[in-house]
């Protein structure tokens, strides 16, 4: 896999029109500078604005992935987001003058050669790898989706379908290599059954669908008025057949099993919305748009907490996501107000465990109480949200500019005094945020044994320069 960042060494441009919306457009390709990322840019509207590549940002996954900020929205991304991931470019400027990318012949062949035909240009910045350590998994039930990934020093993504038809049948396929993207999986065009399709017709999609960009698989017995009807409806003047084959009008695939190796290609586009190239082994069955985004949005928040805890926690420890020096650079408190020695847990706007030893030599045991030191309940309180708020500070991608005033406390319970000795094991779980504004739930536990609970509401506010 390549190693230093890389862009296109000059624009180039295609145009066509949309696969659902059945609008025409032009579509550029620019280069973009280091860490920039992918960003795509409405020309077409006022101020140009633009919408990153990223999982945070998708606003649809009906029948294809959409993204969006406010108002403005790109349709059906995954092609080109498949065609820049599978040639490993970093930075990029998608700008295009409509709202959905020319669909082509319903494959990511036409965005490749043109990507090829532009260049690459190798950049001075290092990649910034996400590095699967451990296993991360996806099930959903209803839909029988199930994606993990796993440790891997390269890049593999292998799917497995399994539509029940016997046209299309049980089918697997891998990518092992990326250079084997080009000429085994760009070309995979997408596809849709014959069952659906006045359906899609009729929630006002696929109004640029044709039978020259995807395969139509025939999925039941059609009557020569049902054929009028769609032909109708789709547009089409010629006739249409129900192919011997499997597949309207006899289409004759580029690929044994190119339905999967279409899977396989939205899965690459989807999963570039991570927005950091991958190492890891990616194994799917059954995928779909709904379930890669909903994957990728969990390597993403994987990817941030990675990022955070590098930015603060520079040498690594066993079972310690952050040590007290990192603490120090996260929290502005000092001795003797510092209550948290450790955090060995944290997933970011979900969960976080730290850990505060509690000795003889704390100050305030100096006067409560003398001869029978008891920790104060309400250092306990500052303590669980001390934890609290590193969670909620590194939340921000500007946390370190940022302080959190507690608001309000509710439903506090001691349930065990708390004395030297005892290590004190706090978790705090967020409940809601709205804004700046965040309701969280803390424990605090001695030996397993819950000693303090409390709802807690929090504010974000700006440092006072």
């Amino acid at each position: 896999m390549l190693e230093m960042q890389r862009t296109i060494s000059k624009p180039i441009s295609l145009s066509g029109y949309g696969l659902h919306t059945g609008t025409t457009s032009t579509m550029t390709f620019k280069p973009a500078p280091e860490n920039t990322g992918i960003k795509f840019v409405r020309v077409d509207l006022g101020g140009n604005p633009e919408i990153p590549a990223l999982a945070d940002f998708v606003v649809d996954i009906s029948r294809g992935t959409t993204l969006g900020i406010g108002e403005v929205r790109v349709h059906t991304v995954e092609h080109v987001l498949a065609a820049i991931s599978g040639l490993q470019i970093d930075n990029l400027y998608v700008e295009m003058d409509g709202i959905e990318p020319p669909i082509g012949d319903g494959s990511a062949k036409p965005y490749v050669e043109k990507l090829l035909h532009a260049g690459f240009e190798e950049q001075k910045a290092p990649k910034d790898y996400l590095i699967i350590d451990e296993t991360v998994t996806f099930h959903n039930e209803e839909e029988q989706v199930d994606i993990v990934a796993l440790p891997l020093d390269g890049y593999r993504l292998t799917v497995m379908v399994d539509y029940q038809n016997p046209a299309l049948g049980s089918q697997h396929s891998g990518l092992f290599d990326l250079d084997e993207f080009v000429e085994e999986f760009a070309p995979a065009r997408t596809f849709s059954f014959l069952s659906e399709i006045e359906m899609l017709i009729d929630q006002d999609l696929i109004k640029g669908g044709n039978l020259e960009n995807a395969v139509v698989i025939v999925d039941h017995q059609m009557g020569e008025e049902e054929i009028k009807r769609i032909s109708k409806k789709l547009g089409i003047n010629s006739d249409i057949e129900i192919g011997k084959n499997g597949f309207l009008n006899e289409k004759s695939l580029r690929f044994k099993n190119e339905p999967v190796r279409h899977k396989l290609l939205d899965m690459m586009g989807d999963l570039a919305l991570i927005g950091a190239p991958i190492k890891a082994q990616i194994l799917a069955a059954r995928p779909g748009h709904k379930a890669n985004v909903e994957f990728a949005k969990k390597i993403r928040k994987l990817y941030q907490q990675k990022k955070l805890v590098k930015q603060y926690q520079h040498v690594k420890k066993e079972g310690i996501v952050f040590d007290i020096n990192a603490i120090q650079k996260i929290l502005p408190h000092r001795y003797p107000f510092l209550l948290v020695d450790k955090i060995i847990h944290l997933e970011l706007n979900k969960k976080v465990i730290g850990v505060k030893s509690v000795t003889i030599n704390e100050p305030f045991f100096q006067g409560h109480f003398p001869g029978q030191p008891i920790m104060p309940g309400v250092l306990i309180v500052e303590a669980m949200a001390q934890v609290g708020g590193i969670m909620l500070l590194n939340s921000l991608e500007d946390g370190a500019d940022k302080l959190v005033y507690f608001m309000q406390l509710k439903n506090v319970k001691f349930r065990k005094p708390v004395v030297p000795g005892d290590q004190l094991i706090m978790e705090a779980d967020m409940l809601q945020q709205k804004g700046r504004v965040i309701v969280m739930k803390t424990k605090a536990f001695v030996d397993n044994k819950l000693v303090c609970e409390a709802e807690m509401m929090a504010g974000i506010v700006d440092k006072e320069n």
